[in-house]
């Protein structure tokens, strides 16, 4: 499995009330939610995602209350992968549930820029950077994770079972 997309690049702490701001939380649309992701610190980003792009943040990415409208709305905005030094481990969990890849590799993180073009294989964890040529070892999918990605999320893959 591949992602492969232009950079969104953000940076610490980025919790999930800046992803999906809680005065959205009662809509139950994925879609018409994801028309709100990221809206506080990037008005533009839902106008300038395309699907295949990537998300990349610096440490504890995720961080905040457990909402798992967070990695959701990631997701349907189009952003195939999220790459950061570090995630808040509610937040790394809620999102391998709903199939949104994330791979922790804090040199990718940190040498990445916005805007920059990056590929992502999953199944070696091999981060490139087109823009720079640049290439970084992040953290491989176990088999199991990479069965709940394929099927969508975790529900989906159990349904499969």
């Amino acid at each position: 499995m591949q992602a492969k997309g232009r950079v969104f690049k953000y940076g610490d702490n980025v919790d999930t009330d800046v992803i999906i701001p809680a005065r959205y939380l009662a809509i139950s649309d994925p879609r018409e939610l994801a028309e709100h992701c990221m809206e506080d610190i990037d008005k533009e980003f839902v106008h300038k995602v395309k699907p295949g792009d990537i998300m990349v943040a610096n440490k504890n990415f995720g961080c905040g209350s457990s909402r798992e409208h967070a990695p959701l709305v990631i997701k349907v905005s189009g952003i195939s992968c999220v790459i950061a030094e570090t995630f808040a481990r509610i937040f790394y969990r809620n999102a391998i549930n709903i199939g949104l890849p994330i791979i922790e590799c804090p040199e990718a993180a940190k040498d990445i820029q916005d805007k920059d073009e990056v590929e992502v294989d999953f199944d070696s964890g091999i981060i490139y950077n087109r823009t720079t040529g640049k290439q970084y070892q992040g953290q491989a999918f176990p088999e199991f994770m990479q069965k709940i990605i394929k099927a969508e999320g975790l529900i989906n893959y159990i349904n499969e079972q």
